[in-house]
């Protein structure tokens, strides 16, 4: 049998109101259905920790059916391709970044497709901009400056990123300094010994405190799924993450050997399902490292969708991290608009 094609996620097509810039509010999260509170945290639960147990043969089924049984075509993909656009963190993080090479990504999230192909999708008229830029704490005011007058968050990297191994004091400073310059987003690591010693009050209190630190900015909790071993370690830390307080799980640095996985993905949403439905809050997530392509942006987006609903399809609660795969995407719209693949190297990022 062959795929079944899928309507566009509600408000996903060709709307303004789809587009809508990053909700600065904090207190609530908005959705269509009703408003699920923003997380707070809880107080630690390691019973609910401890009961968590995976089928990691089930959950490996699941995940393949995520490519092969629907399919969106036409006009429906390129909504969906959108889409994938306004929920991307556009990420610079290699040892010869520079001020000029963090302006140039900005200038890109500013206008992530090319003005030809929006032409030639008629599509002119939408604020398509990515969610954010993420950007190591030296090019923080960089990238400040350069996304003045936008909704584009600024996102940093920190807590001794990306092994995440330095001195709790020393990575809650280096949050607060990130803080201070003026990040959005912090994005942190988790000590991932904490998760083979089972030692969840520790980690607990790491994110607790990772939470206090960032003040007014978001949390994203990166638990290197990589290095994780297991599903199960997967999904118990993902739920310590989100009692502690965490705005965002994420999946990875993007320096493991192992990155964003469609079955390491299915256990966190499912973690994040759970965490909403016992708790009433909303957590984000975001799959980094190792995405490329626009298939396997339709593939996230439509894990997101079953298992989470549409209301997660938004920037407010679900991220890609894969600076490399708007290039396939601009790629992929330019096919739509012109009916011709252009050559990778048309569609610079900095």
């Amino acid at each position: 049998m062959s795929p079944s094609p899928v309507r566009p996620p509600d408000a996903i097509a060709r709307r303004q109101d789809l587009l809508a810039p990053f909700d600065e509010r904090r207190e609530l999260v908005p959705v269509q259905e009703s408003a699920l509170l923003a997380n707070r945290g809880m107080a630690l639960n390691v019973d609910w920790v401890d009961s968590v147990r995976i089928n990691t043969s089930a959950v490996e089924r699941r995940a393949g059916t995520l490519g092969t049984r629907r399919t969106v075509k036409k006009d429906w993909q390129v909504a969906w391709l959108l889409r994938a656009i306004t929920c991307m963190d556009l990420t610079t993080l290699s040892g010869d970044d520079t001020d000029e090479r963090v302006r140039r990504l900005c200038a890109k999230a500013r206008r992530p497709v090319a003005q030809s192909i929006a032409a030639g999708l008629g599509i002119e008229d939408l604020p398509v901009q990515v969610a954010a830029v993420c950007v190591y704490h030296q090019f923080i005011e960089t990238a400040r400056r350069a996304l003045e007058g936008t909704s584009i968050r600024v996102a940093a990297v920190s807590a001794g990123f990306p092994a995440g191994l330095n001195a709790l004091p020393e990575r809650l400073a280096e949050v607060r300094r990130s803080g201070d310059a003026g990040a959005d987003e912090i994005d942190i690591v988790i000590t991932r010994a904490h998760v083979f010693a089972a030692d969840w009050p520790r980690l607990y209190e790491e994110v607790a405190a990772f939470k206090e630190a960032c003040g007014q900015a978001h949390l994203k909790a990166i638990l290197g799924t990589g290095d994780l071993a297991t599903l199960r370690n997967v999904g118990r830390a993902s739920l310590v993450a989100m009692m502690a307080g965490a705005d965002f799980i994420k999946t990875s640095t993007g320096k493991e050997a192992v990155n964003a996985t469609l079955p390491v993905g299915l256990v966190m949403v499912r973690a994040i399902r759970e965490y909403r439905e016992r708790t009433g809050m909303a957590v984000g997530f975001k799959p980094a490292g190792g995405l490329r392509t626009a298939r396997q942006a339709l593939d996230w987006l439509a894990l997101m969708k079953e298992e989470l609903g549409d209301r997660w399809l938004a920037p407010q609660l679900f991220r890609l991290g894969a600076s490399g795969m708007l290039g396939d995407i601009e790629r992929q719209l330019e096919f739509h608009s012109s009916g011709r693949y252009s050559a990778g190297y048309h569609h610079p990022l900095a």
